[in-house]
């Protein structure tokens, strides 16, 4: 495994379960500091979630932040909404503060929401839809387009003012060229945060900085069900359900020195 040297720091985004967390968990094995940001979330009752999805989303990040912290490794967490435009800033004075200059960027959060444009009430899995409206643009908008373009910024912005040369942004995605019918507000933000980060490529190269968007494949970070399950051992483009701590393991290589030449791409690790 390829080691990130312990000067570095990350910023983690929705870091309290899933992808985030094992993230978080392979950044620290790395020897990175890690800055576990997270925002309690109470979801209404949906027949198509496992409560355990529900009480995950709901949780803080301690207990994520005791098992960096138990391996050896360092981490702190800070609950931020990050629809509001000043968390980014307040993330990376916190980072600041306890760990060092961010070097690292995961945009992990997500602001998910199931909306349709069609009148159907429950998705192909069994999930609660909801019609597309204000509240589930705004919703999905404001965390996968706004806050991760405002947390680019932010890096970008200090990155270069302290005359740093290495960085790494990665930012995850779903859905593709064609949408992501029933859940249609967050495939276009995802699809915004993809340009976003497309063109901070571009434009960051000469500081030293990769950007990159990792697509998974269905992983399980506790919302696959069993019908979830049964799908993927039909369908002809599947193979199997991840688990968030293989997800990871693409993240920390994208973050690491071996992938210096990777950026301004988007690693489909699956097709759904």
């Amino acid at each position: 495994m390829t080691r990130v040297t312990a000067s570095r720091t990350a910023i983690v985004t929705g870091a309290n379960h899933g992808i985030g967390a094992a993230t978080s968990a392979a950044l620290a094995r790395q020897g990175c500091a890690v800055l576990c940001s997270y925002l309690r979330i109470q979801d209404p009752p949906d027949p198509g979630l496992p409560q355990a999805y529900r009480d995950h989303r709901a949780a803080g990040a301690d207990a994520v932040v005791a098992a960096i912290r138990e391996a050896g490794g360092t981490a702190i967490a800070v609950e931020a909404d990050l629809s509001d435009p000043a968390a980014p800033g307040a993330l990376f004075d916190s980072a600041e503060a306890e760990l060092g200059p961010v070097n690292i960027l995961v945009n992990n959060a997500t602001g998910w929401i199931a909306d349709t444009f069609a009148v159907a009430t429950t998705d192909r899995v069994g999930r609660d839809l909801r019609p597309v409206s204000a509240e589930t643009f705004g919703r999905q908008f404001a965390v996968d387009a706004m806050a991760a373009a405002l947390l680019i910024a932010e890096f970008a912005r200090r990155h270069i003012a302290r005359g740093g040369m290495w960085g790494r942004i990665i930012g995850l995605t779903s859905g593709g060229a064609l949408g992501f019918p029933e859940e249609v507000s967050y495939g276009a933000a995802k699809a915004a945060q993809e340009n976003y980060t497309m063109s901070a490529a571009f434009e960051l190269a000469r500081y030293g900085i990769t950007a990159n968007m990792v697509h998974p494949p269905v992983t399980d970070t506790g919302w696959v069900t069993d019908a979830v399950r049964e799908g993927v051992a039909r369908s002809g483009t599947l193979i199997h359900v991840a688990t968030p701590a293989e997800v990871a393991e693409v993240i920390a290589y994208l973050a690491s020195d071996a992938a210096g030449l990777i950026t301004g791409n988007v690693l489909t690790l699956r097709l759904w």
